[in-house]
């Protein structure tokens, strides 16, 4: 196809465009610890509409960064859009570490499951149902739990502990935007040497700047692992349904895509 005849061409300009985000951001100290034992508790943001507000801005950035990618744009329409609706998520979670966006949640007013047993018990009503099984499905929405949100927050906290630069999370950017894996791909060969040349200078900034930490490279590769274990749907619920309701992140990721951010 066209793309991966200009691959090589495109390959040099992903470099110079990884480069050129701009602002430092400051070290941060630790984020605080959740309890696991209590990691199935529903949570909530305790200011939802500050909150879903930042991360709206930082979609918008993370979009535009995207599209100001040329070898991005040489990608056909609908390669795009699958490239997109795969990484929205962890590409959001990296700008919301870049920009340190710090999540303030409390617990969700709803009843626990031995508080519904003992009320319906007292008022002579039928048990409520069982919660379903961990690993069925379940096709209601994703509500965040203290565990999902613990997750985000220590992603959040190895970011800050390592006080990545812009130029690497503009590399880790990349990586995770070329993901050469997915199914249905047509531009696999094109986009395998994009996502290649990405960890190249990510690997290469790293020796140049932090030569005295021969392990920087990896720990950064357990950044984009901790990413993976967040459930995009649990992003989705969090950040953006409590502001425009029902979710559906295809229609606003095409509508943002097609724009002109």
């Amino acid at each position: 196809c066209r793309c991966c005849a200009e691959g090589r061409r495109h390959s040099s300009i992903l470099y110079s465009i990884l480069r050129s985000e701009e602002r430092a951001v400051p070290p941060a100290g630790p984020a605080p610890r959740d309890c696991p034992c209590g990691s199935r508790r529903r949570v909530a943001l305790r200011s939802p509409q500050v909150a879903c507000k930042a991360a709206s801005a930082v979609l918008v950035k993370t979009l535009r960064f995207v599209q100001n990618v040329p070898c991005f744009q040489e990608l056909p329409l609908e390669e795009q859009l699958l490239l997109v609706r795969s990484c929205w998520a962890p590409l959001l979670l990296l700008g919301l570490a870049q920009d340190r966006v710090h999540l303030e949640t409390v617990e969700s007013a709803e009843p626990s499951m031995l508080q519904r047993i003992l009320t319906a018990r007292q008022q002579g009503e039928q048990l409520p149902p069982r919660a379903p099984a961990p690993g069925r499905p379940h096709h209601g929405p994703h509500l965040p739990s203290a565990g999902d949100i613990h997750a985000i927050k220590g992603f959040l906290a190895k970011c800050w502990s390592l006080d990545i630069s812009t130029k690497e999370y503009a590399y880790l950017k990349g990586t995770v935007l070329f993901n050469p894996d997915l199914p249905g791909l047509q531009c696999t060969q094109y986009i395998e040497g994009l996502h290649r040349e990405a960890q190249q200078a990510l690997n290469e900034h790293v020796r140049l700047i932090h030569r005295g930490d021969e392990a920087r490279f990896a720990k950064l590769n357990v950044v984009l692992s901790l990413l993976r274990s967040i459930n995009a749907n649990v992003v989705a619920e969090l950040f953006f349904r409590p502001i425009i309701g029902a979710v559906n992140m295809d229609d606003m990721l095409l509508e943002m895509l097609c724009a002109k951010l």
